[in-house]
């Protein structure tokens, strides 16, 4: 069963803080306050867990704006998003615009066109999270930015989102029953020059092969 509400939430960033450690049970969180028509939102990225479950952590930068179109043209505020690969839905397995460009300028060749597919592989580039080492990189990424784009679930109660993450790929336990393809959460920060970059967050224990029902394949 997937999540029971799933969308992007598209406004101006407000502020940036990292929450006391100890608050949630040793959740510890990045949050964002994203201003929108219907109010201020709370946006709670995860960047450590209880229980001893790492997070890993993955940027892909100068995202490609043609295959983000249908949501950057949504207007500010809370959409709700089909689970598809066509409603602008996240899916760090399936999604070409997390695939990212590559970054080697080399002479065609074999070998640079191997490096480079690896390059722009979900599997590549994902980094342990400290917690901190998370939140200065996302926090930097967020300096001075035109627009936030949070992908997640909605709040029960107020105005706010969460699941920011990978939701997917679960091992079987409390947490798998809510996997799914196309309904993963992230933050897409747009900079003041146009520049797209994806902050991605998942739990270690997470694999990255799932079958159609987002469950490890």
């Amino acid at each position: 069963m997937p999540l029971a509400d799933y969308g992007v939430l598209i406004g101006t960033l407000l502020s940036f803080s990292r929450e006391d450690p100890t608050d949630f049970g040793s959740w510890y969180h990045g949050k964002l306050t994203v201003q929108a028509p219907a109010g201020r939102y709370e946006c709670a990225v995860d960047v450590s867990a209880p229980s001893g479950v790492p997070v890993q952590y993955r940027e892909v930068r100068n995202l490609d704006a043609t295959l983000f179109a249908t949501v950057s043209g949504l207007g500010p505020g809370w959409h709700r998003l089909a689970r598809d690969a066509n409603s602008g839905a996240l899916d760090y397995l399936r999604s070409p615009l997390l695939h990212g460009r590559g970054c080697l300028t080399l002479v065609a060749s074999p070998l640079a066109t191997v490096l480079n597919a690896i390059l722009r592989s979900p599997r590549f580039g994902w980094v342990e999270s400290t917690a901190d080492n998370a939140l200065n990189l996302l926090e930097q990424r967020l300096s001075g930015c035109l627009r936030v784009y949070v992908f997640g679930a909605p709040y029960t109660h107020g105005l706010g989102v969460h699941d920011i993450h990978y939701n997917q790929g679960d091992p079987p336990g409390q947490f798998q029953r809510l996997d799914g393809i196309w309904q993963d959460g992230g933050t897409v920060i747009q900079s003041t020059t146009g520049e797209l970059t994806a902050f991605l967050t998942k739990f270690k224990t997470q694999v990255l092969d799932t079958d159609d029902n987002g469950l490890p394949a």
